[in-house]
């Protein structure tokens, strides 16, 4: 059974007397009004998770990223979980921090992770989620760092169709309804069973029932980014889309979206998928490991899709319960009127400009850790423009 009870998310998260909150509940110096708005959530103390970590030990650690590092540790009754202790020094990643919790606290879905509890005491900021025994997509399919674990075609659907499910319960089937912005192989962990969880809501954005996009800071990873929210910081669930569709080509492939090793031609993968497309060639792109053991039928038609999601025009992308449909065979895919995608060499220019711009705050971002074969590090972009919502009632977007 699914929990969609959401009603009560606000944009600007609301600010609450410090009277109103328990006793056991600490505060954070300067951010005690935000945090106050923290609620349905179990809080640890920074010892309690000081000791399921041995005091945060390296030999512990299981990823880094943008706003902190992730251990592994052991809860009190040996329940493992995923700690995520976030960077103090940084304002935004109190945001981010709140933004994560108000929008998964009330949520829960097969394929997406379940956040416990978290830290608020002092200058800690920790996030405690469900533990995750096979790490992360990037780290794992892309990275190849788990040789003991062997991605057969089955597996592959199983993921792809997943988090489709779970981007699709975000998309339609929560109120308001949630942007996750930052959707990545990285950000794709995988319990002990292979099964996807969407992970890290750090930048998700809730969406107002009567609006058709948000004009909002850029924030998310070049290669992933829909051109129209790069370039113009128009967000619609389209943008989530088109990241799902490179996803979709990457679980496929096997690779990357981008790998500065290859020859120019074939370094961005929405290039080489479009190109053979036109060639009727698009077997060509399923990964060599799978040693010819898949269904090229089915691994065409996923390839397809991940086109149809990434065309250049947000309108012509299908939505995700669309895309449910069509991988899982319940609906027919038609692809007789697909245009070309945006192209990822576009992103990189962009990555360009926005560093001699100097408006662009990059990070190194991870859920686990993200080692990659092909040199390709995610690079998470965040502007600094502020939101502001356009009402005019579209389901379309």
């Amino acid at each position: 059974m699914h929990r969609t009870a959401m009603t009560c998310f606000p944009f600007s998260f609301s600010k609450k007397s410090s009277s109103s909150l328990p006793s056991t509940r600490p505060n954070l110096d300067n951010d005690e009004d935000d945090i106050s708005s923290i609620q349905n959530v179990k809080i640890y103390t920074y010892k309690e998770l000081r000791n399921a970590t041995d005091n945060f030990s390296e030999a512990n650690k299981i990823g880094e990223g943008g706003f902190g590092s992730v251990y592994m540790g052991r809860l009190k009754g040996g329940k493992l979980a995923a700690i995520k202790v976030l960077s103090a020094e940084s304002k935004q990643g109190v945001k981010e921090f709140l933004t994560e919790i108000n929008v998964i606290s009330e949520i829960e879905h097969e394929n997406l992770v379940k956040l416990y509890g978290c830290c608020v005491e002092k200058n800690s900021r920790i996030l405690v989620y469900n533990y995750l025994e096979n790490n992360s997509l990037s780290r794992t399919l892309l990275g190849g760092s788990h040789d003991s674990i062997y991605f057969d075609w089955q597996t592959r659907c199983r993921i792809g169709v997943g988090v489709a499910r779970g981007l699709a319960f975000l998309h339609e089937e929560v109120r308001p309804l949630i942007i996750h912005r930052d959707i990545k192989a990285s950000n794709i962990l995988l319990d002990k069973d292979l099964t996807p969880k969407i992970s890290d809501f750090g930048l998700a954005k809730l969406m107002p029932a009567n609006a058709t996009h948000v004009s909002t800071r850029v924030a998310g990873t070049l290669g992933y980014l829909a051109p129209e929210y790069a370039i113009g910081g128009r967000l619609t669930r389209k943008a989530d889309i088109y990241s799902f569709g490179v996803l979709l080509i990457e679980i496929v492939s096997g690779r990357c979206n981008t790998n500065s090793r290859l020859p120019i031609e074939e370094q961005f993968i929405l290039e080489r998928t479009w190109e053979l497309y036109e060639r009727k060639e698009l077997v060509a792109l399923v990964d060599t490991a799978l040693n010819g053991e898949f269904d090229a039928e089915q691994a065409v038609k996923f390839l397809k899709i991940g086109l149809l999601c990434t065309q250049e025009s947000p309108k012509c992308r299908p939505s995700m319960s669309t895309v449910v449909k069509m991988l899982t065979g319940e609906m027919e895919v038609d692809d007789s009127k697909m245009t070309k995608p945006a192209l990822i060499s576009d992103f990189m220019d962009l990555k360009v400009r926005h560093k001699q711009e100097s408006i662009i705050d990059t990070r190194t971002s991870s859920s686990y850790n993200t080692s990659s074969a092909s040199e390709h590090h995610d690079t998470t972009i965040i502007s600094a423009a502020t939101s502001t919502f356009t009402t005019q009632h579209d389901h379309s977007m």
